[in-house]
């Protein structure tokens, strides 16, 4: 099926296929699936530090769901009320988001390998990543890019690992700012590299 492009004015053709938003939108997509993947692995263990020692300081964990802004009340309790909604509804969303990640890993490469049978999920992945591109990369990367995109990454995810251990908070703005803005940045680099090839 064919349609003009730009209001019918062009006598240039346009296939439906490539204006078809629905396909692109609802297509599995392999780096989005990473991030479901890795957003419900660090969302377990906030849940879990949370319920061990309190993500918010030793001795109060945080209130996930008015730390969120979804109810009205404190961000944090003392660690003493035990296991309460938010510390459940924050797991299984962490659940959810790594399921979600394993799906759509598995239906994205069934559709590039053909079969209807993959076995590349979230498993698969996992044992992969030291052979992977990313992890090739901080040894031997092909640019300079490439080899700085990945250890910014690393050096992000570090920084917040270290920094919360170090200071017994798990929730600070301040450090999701200079971890995220370390990582996007390595991200951002990744994708720049790899549009000039």
């Amino acid at each position: 099926m064919k349609a003009l492009n730009q209001k019918g004015r062009s006598p240039i053709v346009i296939y439906m296929a490539q204006t078809d938003w629905n396909e692109a939108l609802t297509k599995p997509s392999s780096m989005i699936s990473i991030a479901a993947l890795l957003l419900g692995l660090w969302v377990i263990i906030l849940s879990i530090v949370n319920l061990v020692e309190g993500a918010y300081s030793p001795g109060y964990k945080v209130t996930w769901l008015s730390f969120l802004g979804i109810t009205e009340g404190a961000n944090f309790a003392a660690n003493d009320t035990g296991l309460v909604i938010d510390d459940a509804v924050f797991a299984i969303f962490g659940i959810i988001l790594i399921g979600a990640g394993d799906y759509g890993m598995k239906k994205a490469n069934t559709l590039v390998d053909g079969s209807n049978e993959s076995s590349e999920g979230a498993i698969s992945w996992i044992l992969g990543l030291r052979n992977s591109y990313f992890m090739n990369n901080l040894i031997r990367g092909e640019g300079a890019k490439q080899t700085m995109s990945s250890w910014l990454v690393v050096i992000g995810v570090i920084f917040y690992i270290v920094w919360s251990i170090q200071n017994s908070t798990w929730v600070d703005p301040g450090v999701y700012s200079v971890m995220i803005s370390l990582v996007a940045f390595g991200f951002a680099l990744n994708i720049s590299s790899k549009a000039e090839e």
